[in-house]
């Protein structure tokens, strides 16, 4: 039998392969309940063979949105003047930061864990602390949106104040990832399954009727996909209807945007966090104990955790590429840097990248 305790895991810490997974043996100690052991090693050689590859890609898309957002916030130093610009370049630094954990979790999916304890709990740390912080970010980055088009008045009237209240913010969101993170801190470790593979996985101390692991999933759950997601529903629903009012402005384009953001948020999080559900109920109570049914939920498992790390490399396109100023600062770089020809000479100078907060909330338009 093989441990479910991992599996949640994946998320959590993804370093979960072998304990997860199976490497074959059958004979682990966990929350499913088979008759005779249960050999999964094919479980184990689908993550070899799909991780690897799949990982690399979104490395390779992530670090180049991510690294584009920052250098032009670092190119353009009076850039960062809205809340959401701030909210998106803590959101850049925090997919990066987790894009590079992917790299040991490749290695981990094709040799098992050969880096040790310590960075196994700081790996897997790293991963849940920017993980949240993702989550919280775009929660805060529709909040603003909705202040700045439903109450654009009021979001005029205290733009500088807003502006202060966004790094304090951002402070806080960081320093509540990093309190949502202990548990990796306190369970993440280096384990040896029956056939001497190595892994990192999350090892949950002993309590009755497995409270700590479903307080883990619960708290994944809810403060990693449903409130944010509750959140943005509202804050868009309100701004959709707001914009289906407003006159001289391009609706269609705004309400294109915030249907792709929504609907790429939920296609990515909520498949993957349904399986947690699940894994939820299997601590709980044993709900799983067909072999072959064990290993369908474990390879489907899989395949929805990587279509939630998508993510990380899709925000620097749905939140900063969709917006007018930074395609035009992206433009302005590529010209500076001798990528396309120059057209000042024609249009007259370059703008100043900065524009009001009112101008920004035009960001939805494409």
């Amino acid at each position: 039998m093989i441990n479910m305790t991992e599996t949640w895991n994946s998320f959590l810490s993804p370093a979960t392969p072998d304990a997860d997974y199976g490497s074959g043996s059958g004979s682990g100690h966990g929350d499913y309940d088979f008759d005779a052991p249960c050999d999964k090693s094919i479980v184990r050689q689908f993550r070899m063979f799909y991780e690897p590859p799949f990982y690399l890609l979104i490395v390779i898309l992530g670090f180049m949105g991510n690294l584009l957002v920052l250098w032009i916030y670092t190119h353009f130093k009076n850039r960062l003047r809205t809340m959401t610009d701030v909210y998106l370049l803590n959101l850049a630094l925090a997919d990066l930061l987790f894009l590079c954990t992917l790299p040991l979790w490749a290695v981990d999916a094709m040799k098992g864990w050969a880096f040790g304890t310590a960075l196994c709990k700081g790996t897997s740390a790293l991963y849940k602390i920017n993980f949240f912080s993702s989550m919280f970010l775009l929660t805060c980055i529709s909040v603003d949106r909705y202040v700045s088009i439903v109450q654009s008045t009021k979001a005029q009237n205290s733009k500088e104040l807003r502006l202060a209240c966004s790094k304090v913010v951002c402070v806080f969101v960081w320093l509540l990832a990093i309190i949502l993170s202990i548990p990796e801190f306190l369970f993440a470790r280096t384990k040896v399954d029956s056939e001497g593979n190595q892994f990192c996985t999350m090892v949950y101390w002993n309590n009755q009727n497995n409270q700590t692991k479903i307080l883990v999933l619960a708290l994944q759950i809810c403060m990693g996909f449903c409130i944010p997601l509750l959140v943005m529903i509202y804050c868009y629903s309100v701004i959709i209807r707001t914009l289906l009012k407003a006159k001289n402005f391009e609706k269609h384009k705004a309400l294109r945007v915030i249907l792709v953001v929504v609907t790429v948020f939920i296609l990515s999080q909520l498949p993957y966090n349904s399986m947690l559900v699940i894994e939820a109920t299997q601590a709980a109570n044993t709900t799983i104990t067909d072999c072959a049914e064990a290993k369908g939920f474990d390879i489907a498992t899989q395949i929805m955790k990587s279509l939630a790390y998508m993510h990380s490399c899709l925000n620097p396109f749905l939140y900063a590429f969709v917006g007018v100023r930074f395609r035009k600062d992206l433009i302005r770089l590529y010209r500076k840097y001798g990528c396309t020809p120059s057209k000042s000479g024609k249009h007259g100078p370059l703008r100043s990248s900065v524009m009001s907060d009112t101008e920004s909330t035009m960001a939805f338009s494409l």
